[in-house]
């Protein structure tokens, strides 16, 4: 008997998407997750990674839809814009904190226009150079940058990525310059960067740490407080003496403003479903991502806690989109 309602039970948790649509009528269609990246990138494999699972606790496929440019806000602008009946989503970034810092005209604000739906993930960086640049840790890279006096190259994803941010905050806590390098996408940056066109690079490690095994880059430190797990051998960059330093890539999911409170509900609990699962996590480390569940509440307090973080730093330095 105990076994039969435990059967029961757990059908009954396998049927609670489809009930939750039949009485609601969300959703009746497939949904649209816009990442404002291009493929290839750390955003994308983490939206294609959430995205099959979410789908079948929603119900409806989920159909990724990679609209990169101006800092991620035209894919943004597209969510804003979309009715908000919870048929189309974004996951973004770090990018979503900055837009008022670097995108004053972009027609939409981070925390007006979207409704917070949850945190995802996120990723510790990696400090990489170009095999020719003559540093081998963060001492000497320093020090060659000082010597460059600006005319290093530094390769980002994109104006307001992550990896820009990462790079602005370099140049601000180890009193540094170099060249700030815009990229449409990840593919495109690191071409340069293997080509050694750019001198280096702050990105994703499971970009980099392949590069570093095949002699196409040398690693020399990881931008988080803590050492990675994927690559405990190198020091942070706080370790290596840029005090106070701290970043990392991390990932959101917001749905256009107005979006009924259940449908973001019901979103909102599928995707912390989905992030503790098991196979997910695994599927997360594989990629050296660190799950970062967190409700809607959750991720508009860490919205406003990085709003205040970076916007500061990009008007000292006066970045703007380019």
């Amino acid at each position: 008997m105990a076994d039969r309602r435990s059967l029961l039970a757990a059908a009954a948790l396998l049927a609670a998407p489809a009930i939750a649509r039949a009485q609601g009528g969300y959703p009746n269609r497939p949904i649209r997750m816009v990442v404002p990246f291009a493929a290839g990138g750390i955003i994308d494999v983490v939206a294609r990674i959430v995205a099959e699972p979410l789908s079948q606790r929603l119900g409806q496929p989920i159909v990724i839809e990679n609209t990169p440019g101006a800092g991620s806000t035209i894919g943004a602008r597209a969510v804003a814009r979309a009715p908000a009946d919870g048929h189309t989503l974004l996951l973004n970034g770090a990018a979503h904190a900055v837009i008022p810092a670097l995108f004053a005209d972009s027609g939409i604000d981070p925390v007006t226009d979207f409704a917070p739906v949850a945190l995802v993930g996120e990723q510790p960086f990696l400090v990489a150079v170009h095999p020719a640049v003559p540093a081998n840790d963060v001492p000497s890279l320093l020090a060659w940058l000082r010597s460059k006096r600006g005319d290093a190259n530094f390769a980002t994803t994109g104006i307001g990525a992550a990896s820009h941010l990462a790079g602005e905050l370099l140049k601000k806590l180890a009193g540094v310059d170099f060249t700030i390098v815009q990229y449409r996408g990840t593919p495109a940056a690191v071409t340069d960067f293997v080509a050694g066109r750019v001198d280096f690079m702050i990105d994703s490690q499971t970009l980099l740490a392949p590069m570093m095994q095949d002699g196409r880059a040398r690693g020399l430190a990881v931008t988080t407080a803590r050492r990675s797990r994927m690559l405990p051998d190198l020091p942070t960059l706080q370790e290596a003496g840029v005090e106070g330093y701290e970043a990392s890539s991390w990932q959101a999911i917001y749905a256009p403003m107005g979006t009924p409170p259940a449908i973001l509900q019901q979103v909102s609990a599928a995707t912390l479903a989905v992030l503790a699962d098991p196979a997910i996590q695994q599927r997360y480390a594989d990629r050296g991502v660190e799950p970062r569940a967190g409700d809607a509440a959750a991720l508009r307090n860490f919205l406003k806690a990085e709003m205040q973080r970076w916007l500061p730093i990009l008007r000292a330095t006066g970045a703007r989109a380019g």
